[in-house]
């Protein structure tokens, strides 16, 4: 549900966190994760995956038709113009509009007053109070959300538009959208009985991520989402290389967004940080106009977007991956000559050591390098463009890991690395393949003399 309003506007039972610990993940800023104790969920929150660890939740037990419960959730009013997308409803804090069921649900319903079909309409937008959602580098995180689509059909739900989604923290304090990120986990429009996931990233219009479109899985059909409860999540995996997006319906990854789909700025900006979670049931817009438009005079009034349960599950880093391929740990990476990447000298490197070919050796731990986001490491420091310098020619070296674009590395399909910050590969000056070429970045040409490869 693409945001983008000119001034950025802070868009089953509650869990018990344990009294015991908050859980710290450095993320840039904190991202405070609070550990709950163990079997405290209720039955309702799915159980954490394999791996993973359940670190907050709501199951929404609140009294038949009390509104939200505000120490983890705020309303987001006002009309749906304020909001960039075209909707036509206008968002209350109404129990008409949000409230608990007394059955372990949370209802937002869209109500519709008067006879004409383009106006009259309210309905419901809330979200989590905490904008700590997120993964560290290296970690991965999922949120989860058990509910049901809004039982209507392309015969009378023409312009409905729920959504289940998110947005960047950075959003809350300053940073413009579409830069500070938006993953939508569920949207469905015009009760297609179907399912669009996407994320936004880049600028707006066009961009990287083809704003305002953005990156997204297209329409999937999702039968019987609008008439029973289903699981639909998604999971940020930072621990693999390159770092994924992956979205999930009933426990099947139906869709994958991967980092090297943009540029490492695009993608770092958008992803690598916490979130906030959404929740809202739009009517009108042009995500439904693009699908014949809506509502209309058929388009019944009090449709119910149903919520179940969600939940935020986290895996810490060095743990695997949730799911996308493990991080990559310990691993040579060969190149031209079968020569493999190698740090001069003898297992130790310190800042401004020279990176280079050499033969490769099992037990040279100079030769092994892991993944971390989109840094290659070994010896405890970072693969570098030497003095940040993005002219062809430049040397590669060993240094002290500092975050910045000249230690991002982006494996590419033609079977090179490319930092995208220079915009030029790993190379090897001429196709020298000889113990001791100095490798450098080059202009990105997919010779031989750039094929680099974990093995």
């Amino acid at each position: 549900m693409p945001w983008k309003t000119a001034t950025p506007k802070p868009k089953t039972r509650r869990t018990a966190f344990s009294l015991g610990a908050v859980a710290v993940l450095a993320l840039g800023a904190a991202l405070l994760v609070p550990v709950l104790a163990s079997g405290s969920a209720s039955a309702s929150v799915p159980a954490a995956p394999a791996g993973f660890t359940l670190t907050w939740s709501d199951d929404f037990n609140g009294n038949s038709g009390t509104g939200l419960d505000q120490s983890l959730w705020k309303y987001d009013t006002g009309p749906g113009s304020s909001f960039g997308t075209g909707e036509i409803e206008t968002m209350t804090n109404s129990t008409a509009n949000v409230y608990h069921d007394g059955s372990g649900h949370l209802v937002l319903q869209a109500n519709h007053s008067g006879s004409d079909p383009a106006s009259g309409w309210t309905s419901g937008r809330v979200e989590t109070q905490a904008a700590t959602f997120g993964a560290p580098a290296g970690g991965v995180v999922r949120m989860e959300s058990v509910l049901q689509q809004p039982n209507v059909s392309t015969a009378n739900g023409a312009g409905y538009w729920p959504a289940f989604w998110m947005l960047g923290a950075p959003l809350r304090t300053g940073v413009t959208w579409p830069t500070s990120g938006e993953v939508d986990i569920m949207e469905d429009i015009n009760g297609r009985s179907s399912l669009f996931s996407t994320i936004h990233c880049g600028v707006n219009p066009g961009g990287p991520c083809n704003e305002s479109t953005g990156i997204g899985s297209g329409e999937r059909s999702c039968a019987g989402c609008q008439t029973g409860f289903h699981d639909y999540a998604v999971e940020i995996d930072r621990s693999t290389a390159p770092e994924q997006v992956r979205f999930y319906l009933d426990g099947s990854n139906f869709y994958t967004i991967k980092a090297n789909q943009v540029d490492a700025t695009t993608w770092s900006n958008a992803i690598d940080h916490p979130f906030f979670i959404i929740y809202d049931l739009a009517i009108g817009g042009g995500f439904p106009n693009a699908f014949g438009g809506g509502p209309n005079a058929a388009t019944v009034s009090g449709g119910k977007l149903v919520i179940d349960s969600v939940a935020v599950y986290n895996k810490a880093p060095g743990s695997g991956s949730g799911g996308g391929g493990g991080t990559i740990s310990g691993q040579n990476i060969k190149g031209p000559g079968g020569k493999c990447v190698d740090v001069a000298g003898d297992d130790t490197g310190s800042d401004g050591t020279a990176v280079q070919l050499w033969d490769c050796q099992a037990t040279s731990v100079d030769q092994h390098w892991s993944w971390n986001g989109q840094t290659l490491r070994t010896l405890g420091k970072c693969l570098d463009v030497a003095g940040g310098n993005p002219a062809a020619g430049t040397k590669l070296q060993l240094a002290n890991c500092n975050g910045g674009g000249y230690q991002n590395w982006v494996a590419q399909s033609d079977g090179s690395m490319k930092n995208p910050t220079s915009n030029r590969c790993i190379d090897a000056p001429s196709g020298a393949t000889g113990n001791g070429t100095r490798l450098q970045i080059w202009d990105c040409n997919g010779s031989a003399a750039q094929k680099f490869a974990l093995a």
